[in-house]
């Protein structure tokens, strides 16, 4: 294993650990929309203010080690969903932003206007994310040089829209499982049957989208049936069974780490099959990004790698003792509160 797919397998794992954990607490968000009331909404925010910034961390770690490792993946990317980041990163500041200033003035239309801020917040990146990754694996206009050829309205087609769908009714279901396990009574009830329908909606769109991939990346197949991919692709059919299996039987905590499984699964699935292509490019697969042609030179990949070794433990003993710190039931009265 070279230094070029080592980076590969670490950017995974990172985008895999920030779409699990933030995954669930934009889902959240987006439940937070249909609350019944004041106070279920205050349960919800409080199921996830003391993770949230914790689990955006590996999306900054995810977006620094693909600055280090693949400079020209990074430049070129982001240079053409420009205006899709804004909007991203706008919806993420509000989210963030709401948290904090939600439970500072104790008035319903303070409150009203904050919380929607978080839900809509949350809603919209679960989404965003998801048309991002539906134009990489559909392929973006990428000429000689890395020059970006496309515009905003490009990334707007449909593939890239029912990815964007796919990834919004996951992380939907990923947020519902998580609540039930954060709530009691009649929330906890209801966030099982929410779970179970936004499941059925997951597993609509995602074969929808299997089916439209095949037709837009045959190439996303090509490893299927090789040894890694069948066991990736089995791992991914078990835990999609695990999470109504286990949301039937009142296991909240199994069905929710079905679900997590189900996430790690996905990104793999995908991950391995695309190997070594990092971003697809429409105007002809010689002018795709890849993990050697995109590559910073080796001995920056040696030197970051080093400095990775390091932190990334860090982080994961971070996240472990946030988690165990903050476990339990959620009630009433915890979280952000107003003044």
């Amino acid at each position: 294993m070279d230094l070029n797919t080592i980076w590969f397998v670490l950017i995974g794992v990172l985008i895999a650990g920030y779409a699990v954990l933030d995954g669930f607490d934009l889902g959240v968000g987006a439940l937070s929309l249909f609350a019944r009331s004041p106070e279920e909404r205050d349960l919800h925010v409080a199921a996830v203010a003391p993770v949230w910034d914790g689990n955006e961390v590996w999306l900054l770690t995810g977006g620094g080690a693909l600055f280090a490792a693949f400079p020209a993946v990074y430049a070129t990317v982001f240079s053409g969903f420009y205006l899709a980041l804004m909007l991203l990163l706008v919806a993420l500041i509000a989210r963030a932003v709401a948290l904090e200033f939600r439970g500072q003035v104790a008035a319903p239309g303070w409150k009203g206007f904050w919380g929607a801020a978080f839900g809509v917040g949350s809603l919209l990146p679960a989404i965003l994310f998801g048309v991002a990754v539906g134009n990489v694996l559909r392929g973006v206009p990428i000429a000689e040089g890395f020059a970006w050829q496309g515009s905003f309205l490009g990334l707007l087609n449909p593939y890239a829209i029912l990815v964007g769908l796919v990834t919004g009714a996951l992380f939907v279901m990923h947020g519902a499982l998580y609540l039930r396990t954060k709530s009691e009574g009649a929330l906890e009830e209801r966030m099982r049957g929410v779970a179970l329908r936004t499941f059925v909606a997951f597993v609509v769109l995602y074969a929808l989208g299997t089916v439209a991939t095949g037709f837009v990346s045959p190439f996303l197949f090509a490893r299927v049936t090789e040894p890694l991919g069948l066991l990736l692709t089995l791992l991914l059919l078990a835990s999609a069974v695990g999470v109504p299996v286990f949301t039937r039987a009142g296991k909240a905590r199994l069905a929710f780490t079905a679900s997590s499984v189900l996430i790690v699964a996905m990104i793999l699935v995908v991950a391995v099959n695309a190997y070594p292509v990092l971003v697809v490019s429409s105007l002809g697969p010689d002018k795709s990004l890849t993990i050697y042609n995109a590559a910073s030179s080796p001995r920056t990949l040696l030197t970051m790698l080093v400095i990775a070794l390091v932190g990334m433990p860090i982080v994961l003993v971070y996240t472990v003792l946030g988690y165990r710190v903050f476990r339990g039931k959620t009630r009433a009265g915890q979280g952000y509160q107003a003044v």
